[in-house]
């Protein structure tokens, strides 16, 4: 029989945490071990619930046997529950403390957080981290894996650490990456990517610009030549800074992202060759789903999913080509995926407890 592995979810009062405790809650190979919930280091227990409310049993207790409770965090506590893998659904400052703590316990980590996404300095830089090129930092950089299962797949089912990507930076390199990586784009002309996502990938904490009178009826440009997303885009597509603009924009939605991207091809291409190279790229890939030839997704059909959908249009002279990448930044940008990695790290099946 198939050993339940003891999972433990870091963060759980955010959306992506709370994305991740209906996830791993419903998962199919962890029937009948729920995950913990570690809080605070300090205080009483809190029942999920009450955090929650949406995750409420129909007794009012929360999910799970006798009602499940955010315990205050001790790796005491965890070695004593038999945690196995621990997500960490936390700020990157946190993560990158928590990480290196987690992997001297023998646990295995999904950090959400960008601490562990970028493998150049010049890219890390944007978060300024404080133990910049320290030697832990150093050493827990090169175990880290870029958890794309689409790009990174054999790699993640060996690795103890799994960094992973940001909400754009999954819509963005999925759908560039079999052009780019076919030699198709020229790149000397310039990507341009316009990328829009709902107010919930700002995160919980509220703040003047995610306040309703200002997103609401509102669509605002962000973060330009400056947003931390970018330097996954140049390390995953191997792009130069001048090759690509990417420019995020707040969307009046609660969640939800598009990203609608403008490429040259170096030859004309034909759809249907277009449609083939995508449709091949992802064959072994259970939460992409491609549209055909000028069908264009929309974020109502990828929204509360674990998919990333792609469509594109081809220009009548076969070379200019418009593609639209959509997904949900809570799922298939965060939690989702984040469960994805973790049933390639388990040997599950990478769609189980997601579709």
């Amino acid at each position: 029989m198939e050993k339940k592995i003891q999972t433990a979810v870091m963060g759980v009062t955010g959306y992506a945490g709370m994305e991740l405790a209906r996830l791993l809650l419903r998962h199919p190979r962890l029937a009948g071990k729920p995950p913990i919930f570690f809080g605070r280091t300090e205080g009483a227990p809190e029942p999920l619930a009450a955090v929650h409310p949406q995750l409420m049993d129909n007794n009012g207790t929360g999910l799970g046997p006798g009602g499940l409770q955010i315990e205050p965090f001790s790796w005491e506590l965890a070695r004593a529950r038999g945690v196995d893998a621990l997500f960490l659904a936390t700020p990157h400052e946190q993560s990158r403390e928590w990480a290196p703590l987690a992997l001297e316990h023998g646990l295995r980590v999904v950090d959400l957080s960008g601490a562990w996404r970028l493998e150049n300095a010049a890219n890390r830089a944007v978060y300024k981290f404080a133990d910049e090129g320290s030697p832990v930092a150093t050493a827990i950089q090169t175990r880290a894996v870029y958890g794309m299962p689409e790009l990174h797949r054999d790699e993640i089912r060996e690795a103890d650490l799994v960094a992973n990507p940001g909400c754009y930076a999954t819509s963005v390199i999925l759908a560039l990456k079999p052009l780019v990586s076919a030699g198709w784009v020229d790149t000397d002309r310039g990507i341009v990517c316009d990328a829009k996502s709902g107010v919930s990938g700002a995160g919980k904490a509220p703040t003047a610009k995610t306040h309703f009178m200002h997103a609401a009826d509102n669509l605002s440009a962000y973060g330009v030549f400056s947003h931390r997303h970018t330097g996954e885009l140049l390390e995953q597509l191997v792009l130069a800074p001048e090759q690509i603009v990417f420019t995020p924009h707040l969307l009046p939605i609660p969640r939800g992202i598009l990203s609608t991207i403008y490429v040259w091809f170096r030859s004309p291409k034909q759809s249907a060759d277009v449609e083939a190279l995508y449709r091949t790229f992802f064959a072994e890939s259970p939460l992409v789903r491609i549209f055909p030839a000028g069908q264009l997704p929309q974020i109502q059909y990828s929204v509360h999913t674990s998919y990333c959908d792609i469509g594109f249009h081809l220009a009548p002279d076969g070379r200019r080509c418009v593609i639209v990448s959509c997904l949900d930044n809570l799922l298939k940008g965060a939690a989702g995926q984040a469960v994805q990695n973790l049933n390639l790290m388990y040997g599950y099946r990478e769609e189980d407890g997601l579709v």
